[in-house]
């Protein structure tokens, strides 16, 4: 079978531990079917699944640093980082002037939030929330519109992955999720329906989808909010596969390139929250929903996470659970560098499996050279 990731991994703890000499060596070559380059250190295997974020109109020389030197997966972008649709799209260019000199060559992940309706970074389509679209005469219609929107809005820009659309099933109206009208229905069936017509239009413009917040924070009062505080949400495990899960398959069918995980605890599922979960993402998720996709976490500052230590350990916690992608969002370059080297030292001392470790590599940039 050739080598794999682990070998170059291998290879760079040997450097670290032996000293500068050791650089004489060279690294074993990579399987002939793996998109990395080889001679990646730890440190830039690791950043391949950390997405940034930072403060302001215009990303700091250490983000920019970070990128050139192979260690950025991607980076998010909030309304703070956007004043015009000229000057994000400026700032996009700059950014991937700057992957363009680091070592690795899959496009960076330049994602945000476009649900439509009250969640959008950048003005224009979708206009309507999921809610509207729920409602509509012609339901599936508008959501292909809106996904098809979504993505030509973002790729105008320059931006490749959209954080959406959002799969939750609400309960009752006023709840969490429809009082922002991120739901469009109570009904499992609908949801998935149109969950798939979105996700369908959207990456036919060449912009990955990520359906979210897996299994489902559908149950979820209006109180029960995981950005700012613990969450836990007592369906059951039949509630949560007839209703909640029952929202993806469409969208994990049409081969949606991602999907979120939820803070939120599940206690018919498990004791830790889904996106630190083993047993959601690889028994739920990739069993019994079957999805071969890049998972990618909710916010790692989330304040549902206060019991799970700092930001090192919350990203090593989670990629070792089986996320793909760790997403840094508090508006601070350092937290992606916290992060990272959490990971890195976890990879080193052997505390994260070097199997999994290439796999979640490997699916991230496998996705990522499907994408502009």
């Amino acid at each position: 079978m050739g080598s794999t990731i682990s070998d170059v991994v291998r290879w760079a703890v040997v450097v670290t531990m032996a000293g500068p000499l050791a650089l004489v060596g060279t690294p074993a070559p990579l399987a002939t079917n793996s998109p990395l380059p080889s001679g990646l250190s730890t440190d830039q295997l690791v950043g391949q699944r950390v997405i940034y974020s930072y403060p302001g109109a215009t990303p700091p020389q250490t983000l920019l640093d970070r990128i050139r030197q192979g260690r950025v997966g991607g980076v998010i972008f909030f309304s703070e980082n956007i004043k015009s649709t000229a000057q994000i799209t400026g700032v996009v260019g700059q950014l991937r002037q700057a992957a363009a000199q680091s070592p690795v060559h899959q496009p960076l992940l330049l994602m945000t939030d476009q649900e439509g309706g009250l969640v959008r970074r950048l003005p224009g389509a979708p206009t309507m929330s999921e809610k509207q679209i729920g409602q509509a005469a012609d339901a599936q219609q508008q959501a292909a519109a809106a996904g098809d929107g979504a993505g030509r809005n973002l790729a105008g820009v320059g931006m490749n992955f959209n954080l959406a659309p959002v799969l939750d099933v609400f309960r009752t109206p006023g709840d969490f999720d429809d009082s922002a009208q991120r739901s469009y229905s109570q009904d499992p069936a609908k949801v998935n329906t149109l969950g798939q017509a979105f996700v369908t239009a959207q990456q036919q413009t060449g912009v990955a989808a990520t359906v979210k917040h897996f299994p489902g924070l559908g149950s979820a009062t209006t109180q029960q909010n995981t950005d700012e505080q613990p969450v836990t949400l007592t369906a059951s495990a039949d509630t949560l596969r007839s209703v909640d899960e029952a929202a993806y398959p469409g969208s994990i069918a049409a081969g949606v390139k991602s999907v979120m995980l939820s803070w939120a605890i599940y206690p018919a599922l498990d004791t830790k929250p889904a996106g630190m979960s083993a047993t959601i993402i690889n028994q739920e998720l990739r069993g019994r929903l079957g999805f071969k996709g890049v998972t990618i976490t909710d916010a790692l500052e989330a304040g549902s996470l206060q019991a799970f230590g700092d930001t090192g350990q919350r990203a090593v916690t989670a990629a070792g659970a089986g996320m793909d992608l760790i997403l840094c969002s508090g508006r601070d370059v350092s937290q992606g560098d916290q992060a990272a080297a959490a990971i890195s030292a976890a990879v080193t001392s052997n505390k994260l499996d070097h199997s999994a470790f290439d796999a979640s590599v490997d699916r991230v940039l496998q996705m990522r050279g499907s994408l502009h």
